[in-house]
């Protein structure tokens, strides 16, 4: 019988998710049991000290995987985190951490993190203040501005400086935005990295073609193409750096090469998979499967 055989190993994510099946088809082919864990439907049920799902007492489950919590990153996304926290403080290995998970899900607090470790980043602004804002966009020039909750580019918008950004703005306002992220605009030649870590090591890298084309104030489309690449090791250096303070056990680090230098957009605890997959043929779902039920074991 598999030494696997009897690890139980939930994976929390959407039933619907292309990441989440993948992670739970490859846990059990090797052999583990690993029903999917719907964030949404998490029970805290602090009389009794459990996290329910279901029904089931999750804290008799061997472990968790953690690869999505939600559809798209809201502030709620921290309440259901804290559950698991709740797990985790009791005792139940969870992969990542959900401490550690916590300053991935605000930008602002992945910004902060990244520039408290010296790391290189795109000049950035942060402000409620309209006015600042526009000054700021004065001063930098065409700029990226993102929501504090977001991921693969949505709700994005490229501003350049001049007649409109006012109201580009205040309707990103009126979308519920308290926040201007403002981030200068980098050209990458054309693509930006992905470079992704398995338990702090790095494990390979693809290729996303440009996320952004300058049009004044209008949002542009996420994602792109995933691109076979092999970074340099002055990029690798530079990602192993950027994702080490956040001690994630699966990670993807997002980073820009410029005439500068290479700069880092964000660290991400939830990506990787499809763009290994797409653009290496390299199964990350299947490597981070192995290393949790290596983990378990030991």
């Amino acid at each position: 019988m598999s030494a696997n055989a009897s690890k139980r190993v939930g994976v929390v994510g959407l039933p619907e998710g292309w990441s989440t099946m993948r992670l739970q088809q490859a846990l059990t082919q090797r052999g583990a049991t690993a029903p999917i864990i719907d964030p949404r439907r998490l029970e805290l049920d602090l009389e009794r000290g459990v996290v329910r799902h279901l029904g089931q007492n999750l804290a008799e489950m061997d472990g968790l995987a953690l690869k999505k919590l939600g559809a798209s990153y809201s502030p709620h996304l921290l309440d259901r985190l804290e559950m698991l926290r709740f797990l985790a403080e009791g005792g139940l290995p969870i992969f990542s951490a959900p401490a550690r998970v916590g300053p991935m899900i605000d930008r602002l607090g992945c910004t902060l993190l990244l520039r408290q470790n010296d790391i290189p980043m795109p000049p950035t602004v942060v402000t409620e203040d309209q006015d600042v804002a526009l000054e700021a966009l004065e001063r930098l020039g065409p700029c990226v501005l993102k929501p504090l909750y977001t991921s693969k580019a949505r709700g994005m918008i490229v501003l350049e400086p001049g007649n409109g950004c006012a109201a580009a703005l205040a309707a990103f306002r009126e979308q519920g935005h308290r926040f201007f992220y403002l981030q200068q605009m980098v050209r990458p030649g054309g693509r930006d990295l992905g470079l992704v870590f398995l338990g702090g090591q790095y494990l390979a890298s693809y290729a996303r073609a440009a996320r952004f084309e300058p049009v004044h104030g209008r949002p542009q489309p996420g994602g792109g193409k995933y691109l076979a690449c092999d970074p340099g090791p002055e990029v690798i250096a530079l990602a192993a750096r950027a994702q080490a303070p956040f001690g994630l056990d699966f990670t993807c680090v997002d980073v820009a090469e410029t005439a500068d230098g290479p700069v880092v957009f964000e660290v991400s605890a939830f990506g990787g998979f499809r763009g290994l997959l797409e653009s290496q043929g390299v199964d990350a779902a299947g490597l981070y499967a192995d290393y949790i039920l290596e983990k378990l074991r030991s």
